[in-house]
């Protein structure tokens, strides 16, 4: 099986402070064990690299070196499959935020979950399940 990445677990699993690492961890080594794989955007990406680099939202900040190298090495894992958007998952997109009138805030999740499902990723691991539960099209895997 494949789940989907939100940028909310990939941030819980590499910043060991956070509130809720041990959980994370704890479900990323169960899904590791049973060998299932993870899809990974490079729109996640970047917003880990963007939160985990602000000292506005974290006590203790990465340096850009040391976000950047671990969103390569999730990037290059063999667990992960990469998934990109395309013209299908745009047109979701828009159509998602025009069905459910979703507002500015709610772009980023909209475009990942339209990525996720174009690439036929149906369960999503976040604990933001509320931004996904709306669509009606995804399984929502908490760890918190």
């Amino acid at each position: 099986m494949t789940y989907g990445i939100d940028t909310d677990f990939l941030v819980a699993i590499e910043i060991v402070d956070h509130p809720f690492h041990k959980q994370a961890d704890a479900l990323l080594q169960t899904l590791l064990a049973e060998d299932h794989n993870f899809a990974l955007t490079p729109q996640t990406l970047a917003e880990f690299i963007h939160i985990v680099t602000d000292a506005r939202r974290m006590p203790a900040p990465l340096a850009m070196t040391d976000a950047i190298t671990r969103s390569e090495l999730w990037w290059h894992s063999k667990e992960v499959i990469r998934i990109f958007p395309d013209g299908h998952g745009v047109t979701d997109f828009f159509a998602w935020l025009r069905q459910h009138q979703l507002g500015r805030k709610r772009l980023l999740d909209t475009l990942l979950a339209a990525t996720f499902r174009n690439a036929k990723v149906t369960k999503i691991i976040t604990n933001n399940g509320r931004d996904y539960k709306v669509l009606g099209v995804f399984e929502i895997i908490n760890y918190k």
